[in-house]
């Protein structure tokens, strides 16, 4: 899989029928994961059937990722989009994570998740959000 460029919006809580309306517009395929279904939230907690990560591929070959903001972080319209940067190959994501880096701010580590995948998560000094992500190749 070549590495892919799309936008990643974050959502006050809607994100589940924000995607959804997405996909009734573009199309496409939607997967929605919440924060119970990777172990961020037990059953019961209101965060579990939030969308900690959802992305919708169209046929028109475009990505649109999002999810809600999580838990204790500020929801600010205007401000609530970054960019990210995902595929397989690891040597050129984390080219691109240095690059980005360089003069800006680490929020959260170029590290394995809990997902199985390398993430991190910075801002550039010119005051965009970067989500880097390295896909784990399965098997």
């Amino acid at each position: 899989m070549p590495s892919r460029l799309n936008p990643y919006i974050s959502f006050d809580g809607d994100a589940r029928q924000a995607m959804e309306f997405y996909k009734e517009v573009f199309g496409g395929r939607l997967s929605l994961n919440t924060y119970g279904d990777i172990g961020g939230a037990d059953a019961g907690d209101a965060v579990a059937e939030k969308i900690m990560h959802g992305m919708l591929e169209t046929p028109g070959g475009f990505t649109l990722m999002g999810a809600d903001n999580p838990p204790g972080t500020q929801h600010t319209p205007g401000n609530n989009i970054s960019v990210s940067v995902s595929g397989e190959d690891a040597a050129e994501l984390r080219r691109y994570w240095d690059g980005l880096c360089g003069g800006g701010t680490v929020s959260v580590p170029l590290e394995k998740q809990m997902w199985g995948d390398v993430f991190g998560m910075c801002t550039d000094r010119f005051g965009i959000t970067w989500l880097v992500n390295i896909s784990t190749p399965e098997g």
